[in-house]
């Protein structure tokens, strides 16, 4: 392995050079003194944790932020800053994390829009269809012109965004979490489509978490660290423990599940159904959570799993069907929950699991300021400070004081500050608090490898002192390294849950599209 700090040379010619870029936000030095070189039809993988410096790089490549310091060149050609258009006419394209389509409009809008003046005449129109059919043939990217993007599948959905870069004639492709919301097999035509695309001679910037693709797809990993560029080698020498070591600066302890019995039936819905409204619904479903286990459910993001989630926290109510805790039906009503002990780890860590705006401290007791810090009305706020404290010291929540405002925070401590407030219930000091149930809807989305195992750690411990865990993940690799069974959600309705022994991955992808047949999801 290459050593830190040590540059492993690109495969090709250099067709990008980043050199010397610094970026500061007020005190904060998100990139310090970067230099990275991209070869000709190579893919350079750019790993590192959460607040690293990867997202800024990137958004200073594409003229989204300008840099303080150092030069871009691409194909020879200085890059003008702070100027996505530039970036665009260099032959830089990105497909974002979080498609940018518009529903409305077909695939071939979609493509062209931005390119061709609202007048355009209809031959224009003829020849720019041409080319886009031209181009999906050429790169295996097989989708409909005509089709309206809103009945598209997730994953011919970033063939469309991959498209739009390609309709621009881009040679360099930067591509963010790609396969984050695709099923294996989707993930496994998007690696089919890079190698031709790395063939045919473009370049990649390959952003992911996920170590085993990125040793898979990638020519060269670069490594951020706080900002800094710590590493870049070879990938046919890395060796993921190393990689994660890297990412972090220190070894990353892999989650270890301590053996303990499954008890008695916690929750259960029956024939829950839910209409479908800001977020997909749910039709029929049914589902029992038993003490001391992790059920996973699987499925592409949109399915209804944050409607699921919802109606396991009193959020939501369904229209017909029946929910029960400890075999008592429940109301729609959270505080009725939280007073069951139910904790809540939300998948918009910052939309709701968090007021942006409040401190640490008060961010801390939102769900429980009633008991046990205040009294006859009054806020015990020495009471609450002393706890948060505590709770930031066990759960190792960093990035500021207890008077930090929650919108500071990097997504990890967010995230570890809605964990320890959810497995701690106001008793940060020790066990003293065991959730009944533990609802935790895509618990490490978008963090990083020592975060990831953190929380992994967390939910077993807490499953082994008795708590039901209900895991919604987009993450086919959590699912199947931590649950007892999986279920599969598709289209608002659940396979019946089975142990995780019994799912391939194959079977899985299938049923995440809705394709497994109701015998092999029974």
């Amino acid at each position: 392995m290459t050593a830190p700090g040590t540059v492993a040379k690109p495969a090709g010619e250099a067709v990008l050079r980043l050199a010397g870029i610094t970026k500061r936000f007020g005190e904060i030095v998100a990139n310090d003194d970067i230099s990275l070189t991209l070869g000709r039809g190579e893919v350079l993988a750019l790993l590192g944790e959460n607040g690293a410096g990867k997202s800024t790089l990137v958004s200073i490549l594409f003229g989204h932020y300008v840099a303080d310091e150092g030069t871009i060149t691409a194909f020879g050609e200085p890059l003008p800053p702070g100027d996505p258009g530039a970036a665009i006419a260099a032959g830089i394209g990105m497909v974002h994390q979080h498609f940018t389509l518009a529903d409305n409009l077909s695939v071939f809008d979609n493509v062209v829009l931005g390119t061709e003046p609202l007048w355009a005449l209809r031959a224009d129109r003829a020849r720019a269809r041409a080319k886009l059919v031209a181009t999906a043939e050429r790169f295996g990217l097989a989708v409909n012109p005509a089709a309206r993007v809103a009945s598209l599948s997730v994953g011919e959905r970033q063939r469309v965004e991959i498209l739009k870069a390609l309709y621009r004639d881009a040679r360099i492709l930067i591509l963010d979490e790609p396969t984050s919301v695709l099923t294996p097999q989707e993930a496994a035509a998007l690696f089919a489509t890079l190698g031709r695309l790395v063939g045919d001679g473009l370049s990649i910037i390959f952003i992911s978490h996920k170590l085993a693709e990125v040793m898979r797809v990638a020519d060269r990993i670069a490594v951020l660290r706080a900002g800094k560029l710590v590493a870049t080698l070879d990938s046919r020498h890395a060796e993921a423990s190393k990689l994660a070591e890297l990412m972090v600066g220190r070894a990353v302890r892999k989650p270890v599940a301590r053996d303990h019995r499954r008890g008695e039936t916690v929750c259960s819905i029956s024939g829950v159904s839910v209409p479908s409204g800001r977020q997909s619904g749910l039709d029929g479903v049914s589902l029992s959570l038993r003490a001391g286990e992790i059920l996973g459910i699987a499925g592409v993001s949109g399915n209804g799993q944050d409607a699921l989630a919802d109606v396991l926290c009193g959020l939501l109510e369904p229209v017909s069907g029946t929910v029960k805790l400890a075999g008592r039906v429940m109301p729609a009503v959270p505080r009725a929950w939280i007073d069951a002990t139910v904790a809540r780890i939300p998948a918009d860590r910052h939309g709701v699991g968090v007021v942006g705006d409040f401190s640490v401290w008060e961010n801390a007791i939102a769900e429980r300021y009633r008991r046990p810090f205040a009294s006859a009305g009054i806020l015990r706020r020495s009471a609450a400070r002393r706890y948060a404290k505590a709770l930031s010291d066990r759960f190792d929540v960093r990035g500021g004081g207890l008077d930090t405002p929650a919108r500071a925070l990097s997504g990890g401590n967010v995230q570890k500050l809605i964990l320890g407030r959810a497995l701690t219930g106001g008793f940060a000091q020790g066990d003293d608090f065991a959730p009944v149930l533990i609802v935790a809807n895509q618990p490490t989305w978008g963090l990083d490898v020592g975060a990831v195992a953190y929380v992994h750690q967390r939910l077993l411990d807490a499953s082994a002192r008795g708590a039901a865990v209900l895991l919604v993940s987009d993450d086919l690799d959590e699912i199947v390294a931590l649950c007892d069974r999986i279920a599969v959600m598709h289209a608002g309705r659940l396979t019946p849950a089975r142990p995780a022994s019994e799912w391939t991955r194959a079977d899985l992808g299938l049923a995440m599209t809705g394709s497994v047949p109701a015998t092999r999801a029974a």
